[in-house]
């Protein structure tokens, strides 16, 4: 009766010391994940590929092919598509947000959570882009786009980042 007792205990206290073990270890894993973020954002060398689209009027589109908007430095390569109203735009439709710019006034500030705030501006031929990046500790992003020429339009999507 002694020795269940005694083994009952020491399997007890094996899988509360296995529990311990896993739960420090997801928080390490949470921590490096972070940090992994706040290094790629303060490189400025970043991508975010995007999978949904949430224009100003109508349904959000879940995107099926590749686009992605990406930071190098002190440009931005956006390969978006555009659903929404266009006011004035060069004839055959433009380009819309397949583009690649100089940046202008690039920001980041970070809030108490932890997530990114970032917003530059872009120009090509056909427009000025205002951009407004949010990136969360889990990767996740949303990208607001603003022009002057058509309507905003919102993205979601994930952060790049390479275990």
């Amino acid at each position: 009766m002694k020795t269940v007792r005694f083994l009952a205990l020491l399997l007890l206290i094996g899988v509360a010391n296995v529990t311990a073990l896993s739960a420090q270890t997801k928080q390490e894993k949470k921590e490096q994940k972070t940090q992994a973020i706040k290094e790629l954002v303060m490189s400025q060398k970043y991508k975010i590929d995007v999978d949904r689209a949430l224009p100003l009027r109508g349904r959000a589109v879940s995107l099926t092919s590749p686009y992605s908007l990406e930071i190098r430095n002190d440009s931005v390569i956006s390969y978006l598509p555009y659903y929404g109203r266009a006011y004035s735009i060069p004839y055959g439709g433009g380009n819309g947000l397949n583009f690649k710019a100089p940046i202008t006034g690039y920001q980041v500030e970070w809030n108490k959570k932890g997530t990114a705030k970032i917003t530059f501006t872009a120009r090509n031929p056909e427009d000025r882009f205002d951009f407004y990046l949010d990136i969360y500790t889990s990767a996740s992003s949303t990208i607001v786009v603003n022009m002057q020429n058509r309507q905003s339009i919102s993205f979601e999507g994930n952060l790049d980042v390479k275990e």
